[in-house]
């Protein structure tokens, strides 16, 4: 029911808006909260399950960043099959981003605008994420680049050999759960 309205026009995008960045504010306490199971580690990259919420996700932290990172960066995909929310990438910046600020995605030779706010980016919709995910099959590294509120650099640099089997492991590690 709610991913009906998450990538339809205006509406979907404030109600994505607003349930990602719920999710990404929440993240952290439910991390706690929550236990996970490892379902694998995949060079840089591991894929967790968490039953109790229930979701399962593809994460890897990045392999470089530009200057100290303020906040613990991390890029993710994520499933939450009660929500038929599938292949949802997600970034947490190394820094927080100035509002208005554009925040590109460069995943091999594919560019992509994310949107979000602070230090949280997304797709702007399911056929951008299943896009961002297909290019991280093939692409070796991905890096997502914007800029503070002062006009320091923000940019994180992922490696994605073992992304394409952890968001796997993540996709069939939630498959049974309706």
């Amino acid at each position: 029911m709610l991913a009906k309205h998450f990538h339809s026009g205006k509406r979907g995008a404030m109600r994505r808006t607003a349930f990602l960045f719920l999710i990404a504010s929440a993240g952290p306490a439910m991390a706690l909260a929550a236990p996970r199971t490892a379902l694998g580690i995949f060079e840089g990259w591991g894929a967790f399950r968490e039953s109790a919420i229930p979701r399962c996700y593809a994460i890897a932290a990045p392999s470089a960043t530009i200057g100290r990172p303020e906040i613990k960066p991390y890029a993710s995909v994520g499933y939450w099959p009660k929500s038929r929310i599938r292949g949802q990438f997600y970034v947490r910046l190394s820094k927080e981003r100035a509002p208005g600020r554009e925040l590109r995605l460069s995943v091999g030779s594919r560019r992509f605008i994310l949107t979000g706010n602070g230090p949280h980016g997304w797709a702007s919709d399911a056929r951008m994420d299943a896009a961002i995910i297909a290019a991280m099959r093939s692409a070796p590294s991905m890096s997502v680049a914007s800029s503070t509120a002062t006009g320091r650099a923000i940019a994180d640099t992922y490696r994605l050999r073992g992304a394409a089997t952890a968001i796997d492991a993540a996709a069939l590690g939630c498959a049974s759960i309706r």
